[in-house]
């Protein structure tokens, strides 16, 4: 099972929004990561690989499974972090573990026990493991999710949308535990946060208004636009005009003045200073539609 192949996937949904138009994609095992706008049919495609959703039409294959016609051996090698992962606020981490431990089938009280100590263990939180859920932080309530997905060894993890919110410690750690189980498992990361892919993601795609716009690895998209973006801070009312003139593919504010990055082939003059390419150029040259 070393790799993910999704080809021609397509979902329209009732009310008429193509949230993925034929989609293909092939991951193979490490961290993978999915990056787009909210909307863009992250989710949508993640629902569909873990089963909770029906496609109209594609094939997914895990190694020999057929995703669509093999549900349930899907769902034994899957482990899945949905984007609300919602907690019983009043049991102890250790006990809903074991909880979910039985609903997996592990009948064997000593095996399940080790179990539920060792993943309690990799995710930081065996220290606190006899603490209500209700009064863990969010980035706790996050490992403890991950813990709960790796309850069967997954031969695939889909993680969507995992650390809007988190504080940047938090957002540390849960890289550091979804890097060291990305060394043996498929591991999917959904996510619009342009951060989470570059620190994580040997390969990646960039989906938008569910097609995907562009795939490869993180350091080579960055490569390819080396040379091609420059910076230049100008006034708010200038903006409008720049949009015309140039290919503007990020803004931001700095002390409450635009700073603006554009594409160009050439040395645009005018001002403008050349800057090295980063994750975010990529992302938002296919994102703003150039």
């Amino acid at each position: 099972m070393n790799s993910l192949t999704i080809k021609n996937l397509s979902k329209t949904y009732a009310n008429g929004v193509k949230a993925l138009q034929n989609v293909s994609l092939d991951i193979p095992k490490g961290m993978f990561g999915l990056l787009g706008p909210n909307g863009a049919g992250k989710s949508t495609l993640m629902r569909t690989i873990a089963t909770l959703q029906e496609a109209d039409n594609g094939a997914i294959f895990l190694g020999k499974i057929n995703i669509i016609k093999q549900k349930d051996e899907l769902r034994q090698v899957l482990g899945y972090l949905p984007q609300q992962f919602g907690v019983y606020p009043k049991i102890s981490a250790e006990a809903l573990l074991n909880h979910f431990a039985v609903l997996k089938g592990m009948t064997n009280k000593s095996e399940r026990k080790e179990l539920v100590d060792t993943l309690l263990h990799k995710t930081n939180l065996y220290e606190v493991r006899k603490r209500n859920l209700g009064g863990y932080s969010g980035g706790m309530k996050q490992r403890f999710g991950i813990a709960q997905a790796l309850l069967n060894s997954p031969k695939l993890l889909i993680v969507d949308e995992p650390t809007a919110g988190l504080d940047p410690t938090e957002r540390n750690r849960f890289y550091n535990l979804l890097s060291e189980v990305g060394e043996n498992t498929i591991v999917i990361l959904s996510t619009h946060i342009v951060d989470d892919i570059k620190e994580l993601c040997t390969n990646m795609a960039i989906i938008n208004q569910g097609q995907v716009v562009l795939k490869g690895s993180p350091l080579k998209l960055i490569e390819n636009l080396e040379g091609k973006v420059y910076q230049k801070t100008i006034k708010k009312q200038e903006l409008d005009q720049y949009k015309q003139e140039y290919t503007v593919i990020n803004e931001k504010l700095f002390l409450g003045k635009p700073i603006i990055n554009i594409l160009s082939e050439s040395d645009p003059k005018n001002g403008f200073t050349s800057v090295p390419a980063g994750l975010e150029d990529v992302y938002f040259s296919q994102i703003n539609n150039y």
